[in-house]
């Protein structure tokens, strides 16, 4: 299935390839790099590349090009998630997946790319088995294999690659016994002019860190879980049990893995939306939920029946949008000099501070220099590439940052047709903007008393401003 596999940074250079079955020349990775000369940026470089003899199938990670090359047809998102899993692999083994960590740990690398694929095609992909089969690197085994001569690689097949639960390797063992869940949101939005919003999704995932000895079975319940849209699962999930109880329930792998990822649109099917069948006004219970209050009849102490089909109601659940922006940009015809006012602010109602704000604008190409002066925090503006970046920091309702001034554009060039896009960042502590809570982490199979945690943070995904 893959033949090749090359690893290529920002820079185009090609710092490593493997080959598992005939050696691909490096000549192949042109069609890629001209694919990506087109795209206008990195993340726009096509993900499958036809060539007359091969397929180049690739993805971007960490300021890092994966491309594999594939010589017949195959379905292209099984290889694009298999290189995320080498991805993932090489960040749990080093701490980070970058150029500079790889070549350090460049045996290390070749020896898990051997282990991941067998003749071509995935063998094992799990980190707990990997861990098993190839020590992950320290400073005290480097010397001891550099003194003795010895390796990284295991002597025995690890136990839980022939089970039925390969993700968890066996005979764990802690002195102390945790579970720490991060549920991880980002806004994806769009904000026009007005200030209205065009576009508002919310992508999340809850990450895992899980420490418990033995072989442990938790189960995972939310207060409001219909408010998740396609979720994808991690292997170890049993789908049946979310599918009739939303509860995630699951053997833990050991370590670091990723849960659940999600997404949460601005239209949403609002769980307990309700069609009354019958109406006999006899007498009258009020059944409260959690999005509304839903008023039916009932006679001879027994309730009506009621259809409950949460796809036949549809409700408008708008994405809440933490942070408001004002804003004036202007540029006067056969004028050098343009005005330029953004003041950015929190929501009152979102209850948390807003910090790590940031905001980036790419001026167009008239624009020479900008003179302005910030209230808070401090900017930078490129002349070479036009981007202006306003590092704020953190916003408070009681003061809110600004910032103001001139805009130095070249002698007799027509005016702008189109004003800049503001595109924000910023990070929330210990909120979930979906509104998804976790309500309870239950163990079964074990006597011993975990200790449980759960973080949320919120951060701004591509959020843009339009002025």
């Amino acid at each position: 299935m893959i033949h090749s596999l090359f690893l290529i940074n920002c820079s185009g250079d090609i710092f490593l390839e493997k080959h598992w079955k005939s050696v691909v020349s490096q000549s192949v990775c042109d069609y890629f790099f001209e694919a990506q000369e087109k795209a206008a940026d990195v993340e726009n470089v096509p993900p499958v590349i036809s060539t007359p003899h091969h397929y180049l199938i690739s993805i971007y990670r960490d300021k890092l090009f994966f491309v594999s090359v594939i010589q017949t047809e195959v379905p292209p998102l099984f290889v694009i998630e298999f290189l995320h899993r080498v991805a993932d692999t090489f960040q749990d083994y080093f701490g980070e997946c970058s150029e500079a960590a790889i070549k350090d740990n460049v045996v290390i690398v070749y020896e898990l790319l051997e282990e991941m694929l067998d003749n071509g095609f995935p063998l094992a992909t799990e980190s707990n088995i990997l861990k098993e089969l190839i020590k992950p690197p320290t400073i005290l085994r480097s010397v001891v294999n550099s003194i003795t001569g010895s390796s990284n690689v295991g002597d025995t097949l690890p136990t839980g690659q022939l089970s039925n639960i390969p993700w968890r390797r066996a005979g764990v063992k802690y002195t102390n016994n945790e579970a720490y869940f991060d549920v991880v949101e980002e806004i994806d939005a769009i904000i026009d002019k007005s200030g209205s919003t065009v576009f508002a999704e919310i992508q999340g995932v809850i990450d895992a860190c899980i420490k418990l000895s033995g072989m442990p079975d938790l189960s995972l319940s939310f207060m409001n879980p219909r408010l998740l849209d396609d979720v994808s699962f991690h292997p170890c999930i049993r789908f049946k049990r979310w599918e009739s109880e939303r509860v995630l329930s699951f053997i833990p792998p050991d370590g670091n893995f990723r849960l659940i990822s999600y997404r949460v649109s601005s239209q949403k099917y609002v769980d307990g939306s309700t069609r009354i069948c019958h109406h006999i006004s006899v007498c009258w219970v009020e059944l409260t939920f959690p999005c509304f209050m839903l008023t039916v009849g009932y006679l001879n102490s027994s309730l009506l029946p009621l259809a409950m089909a949460h796809e036949e109601t549809r409700k408008n659940c708008l994405v809440a949008i933490p942070v408001y922006v004002k804003h004036s940009i202007s540029f006067k015809e056969n004028s050098s000099c343009g005005r330029f006012d953004v003041t950015i602010g929190p929501k009152q109602n979102m209850g948390k501070t807003i910090e790590g704000v940031t905001v980036t604008v790419h001026m167009p190409k008239v624009v020479l220099n900008m003179n302005l002066t910030p209230t808070q925090g401090s900017y930078t503006f490129d002349p070479v590439t036009k981007v202006l970046t306003w590092d704020v920091g953190k916003i408070t309702p009681q003061k809110l940052p600004s910032l103001k001034g001139l805009v130095n554009l070249q002698s007799g060039a027509p005016k702008p047709e189109e004003n800049p896009s503001l595109n924000i960042q910023f990070k929330i502590q210990q909120l979930a903007i979906s509104g998804l809570k976790v309500n309870r982490l239950d163990m079964y199979g074990e006597k011993y008393k975990p200790f449980k945690g759960v973080k949320y943070v919120t951060k701004a995904g591509k959020f843009q401003v339009r002025t």
